[in-house]
């Protein structure tokens, strides 16, 4: 398969990248600054913009999937983020790619029914603009995209990176806790899970969440 992933050069990214790479797929890795890209064998550097459908299309092409793993590093961008989706959308529509898998956030998972995590008193103040950003981007994909085999990845409301175990729980809308409450997962292991659903898609037109 040939998977191209945006933020390619991100924490989550350059992790999805490593695991793509590691099970023999192609992988066209796209940054604003390609060559910030290390030449890797089965690897191709692109440039690509995110806020321009044109150069999102021209990117993408050749892919038999796309992931998107952008995400602000301040919450001061959340205005960055907003468009993306629908950018991303008509961007691989225009390059004929059907497959589309977002890298989301954990802040918009249930706690309980019709509670939100990013409605907690717990959920960083600064943080909250994106997570609703990211939940406007769910829900825009849930209401208005059925002509793409979509899907929708939350981290646990930790993700840091750490080892790569392979073993991990999968969850739809709630928020996923171990024994003690906590929700946790580390980057190499969202990597595995993101790359298993692109192998042996089981999440079409849906969100789902991984934690241990």
């Amino acid at each position: 398969m040939k998977i191209a992933v945006f933020g390619a050069t991100g924490t989550i990214g350059q992790r999805i990248v490593n695991e793509a790479l590691s099970r023999g797929h192609e992988v066209i890795a796209i940054s604003r600054d390609p060559s910030r890209i290390q030449k890797r064998e089965h690897l191709e550097a692109r440039q690509g913009e995110l806020m321009d459908v044109a150069s999102i299309t021209a990117a993408v092409q050749g892919a038999d999937a796309v992931v998107s793993s952008f995400g602000p590093t301040k919450p001061e961008d959340t205005t960055l983020y907003g468009p993306i989706g629908k950018n991303l959308v008509a961007g691989v529509t225009g390059a004929g790619v059907s497959r589309l898998l977002f890298v989301g956030g954990a802040g918009s998972l249930e706690i309980a029914p019709g509670k939100l995590l990013f409605d907690t008193a717990e959920f960083p103040a600064a943080w909250r603009p994106l997570a609703v950003a990211h939940k406007d981007t769910l829900d825009y994909l849930r209401s208005s995209v059925s002509h793409l085999d979509w899907s929708y990845l939350s981290p646990a409301a930790f993700i840091e990176p750490g080892i790569r175990t392979g073993h991990f729980r999968i969850g739809g809308d709630e928020l996923v806790v171990d024994e003690k409450g906590e929700s946790r997962i580390s980057t190499e292991d969202f990597a595995v899970a993101l790359i298993d659903e692109l192998e042996t898609p089981h999440q079409i037109q849906k969100r789902f969440t991984v934690a241990y």
